[in-house]
């Protein structure tokens, strides 16, 4: 990262993929989780392409103990990519130790070892019986993987502001996406997305 520096103490997520995937709904959940229920301090931004259903949208949130200084990701702990395009377009956003998390149905090709990939929009179809419940599947995952939200907050969360009567098919989907992640072991993962002699441009 060059020019702006990154403030000590900061976590940062981006969630991105196609409009219409309801990313920016997970990333609103998740920082809801942050903020009102575990009491730290969390920004929230969102953007959409000018191709918004179907196009690239990303929605970041950022997290840390003190007042947050940027309210923007400069370098980011972890990405969500639920589609090609979107993991093509923000790849190289990741810190060296940066953790990809990917759409394993949606995203085939992958520019690091360093890589999670579980079937989201897969296990929401066949398993919940929506594909539309893939963000939260998703945001279970995420949830674990980060290690910066209270799990049974970032229901809280998700169950505050999901639509009447949908409460259980999206708890099921985000208890499928902690279920899956569980299963990864982030320490045979390689420690760096690219290779020793990798620069940052």
């Amino acid at each position: 990262m060059k020019g702006q520096q990154k403030q000590e103490d900061r976590y940062e997520i981006r969630f991105s993929g196609s409009g219409g995937q309801g990313l920016i709904t997970a990333a609103v959940v998740f920082a809801e989780a942050v903020g009102v229920y575990d009491g730290k301090y969390v920004c929230q931004t969102q953007s959409y392409g000018p191709e918004a259903r179907g196009g690239k949208s990303k929605a970041e949130v950022v997290i840390s103990s003190k007042p947050i200084d940027y309210p923007k990701a400069l370098e980011l702990d972890l990405l969500l990519a639920m589609n090609q395009a979107a993991c093509d377009a923000y790849f190289y956003d990741l810190k060296q130790n940066g953790l990809l998390v990917v759409d394993s149905g949606l995203v085939e090709q992958h520019p690091t070892s360093r890589i999670i990939a579980i079937p989201f929009t897969d296990i929401a179809k066949d398993e919940i019986g929506r594909k539309l419940v893939a963000n939260m599947v998703a945001l279970g995952a995420v949830g674990l993987l980060s290690g910066q939200v209270d799990l049974d907050n970032l229901e809280k969360a998700l169950l505050a502001r999901v639509p009447k009567g949908t409460e259980e098919m999206n708890s099921r989907a985000l208890q499928r996406g902690i279920e899956e992640a569980r299963k990864i072991n982030l320490d045979d993962l390689p420690r760096a997305v690219m290779s020793d002699d990798y620069d940052e441009v």
